[in-house]
């Protein structure tokens, strides 16, 4: 198993267990817990596999699958455990943001895309599940709010072409590129760090 196979994977089980939070925080049946965890995870990879015109992970290879159903069921089973779901979710989304920021800027470098595109690819497939997911549950999607979102996978991204510049080992860029980007989320929910609101800014001029 290569190793942006496992960033997949460890991927699809943080965004599987943020879908499995938020699904049930509305009540969801299990119908509807299973397909906000599918969506979640893998909803961003897929709209970034469809644009590389490459083979859809999640169709061909089942790990995907039964990842995301042993992952929802266990989730489900130890909800207990997760007392504080607020907590729970913002961390496991975080963790997802993170590893799918690297994972789709690796699959833009393997399609020999410029580095900006790349960065935009790892946003994209770090952000696009959870839009998905908010979208479902009827909740203005996280990305769209002055949150510290979107930009924490930008700033990883360009981190990523900054430690590979100087022809650090591969897993060094990877480890850098994603706590760069969960560091950056961390300390903007934990400081309330938001964007400056586009609407305020204009009333004052």
């Amino acid at each position: 198993m290569d190793a942006i196979l496992v960033l997949d994977i460890l991927g699809v089980i943080a965004f599987s267990i943020s879908g499995v939070l938020t699904s049930m925080r509305k009540n969801m049946d299990a119908f509807g817990i299973l397909i906000i965890a599918f969506v979640t995870s893998v909803g961003g990879g897929t709209l970034r596999d469809v644009l590389l015109n490459d083979e859809v992970g999640w169709l061909s290879n089942m790990t995907y699958a039964y990842t995301i159903i042993s992952t929802s069921i266990l989730a489900v089973i130890f909800r207990k455990r997760l007392t504080f779901f607020k907590k729970s979710l913002f961390l496991f989304d975080t963790l997802g943001i993170g590893l799918y920021t690297v994972v789709g800027i690796e699959k833009g470098i393997g399609a020999g895309l410029h580095p900006i595109i790349c960065i935009a690819f790892g946003t994209m497939s770090a952000c696009f599940g959870g839009v998905i997911r908010d979208i479902l549950c009827n909740e203005i999607p996280v990305i769209f709010r002055k949150e510290i979102y979107a930009t924490a996978c930008i700033l990883g991204g360009f981190t990523y072409f900054a430690i590979s510049y100087f022809n650090a080992p591969e897993g060094i860029v990877f480890i850098g590129a994603f706590l760069v980007v969960v560091s950056i989320r961390l300390v903007a929910v934990t400081f309330k760090i938001s964007l400056p609101d586009i609407y305020k800014l204009y009333d004052e001029n």
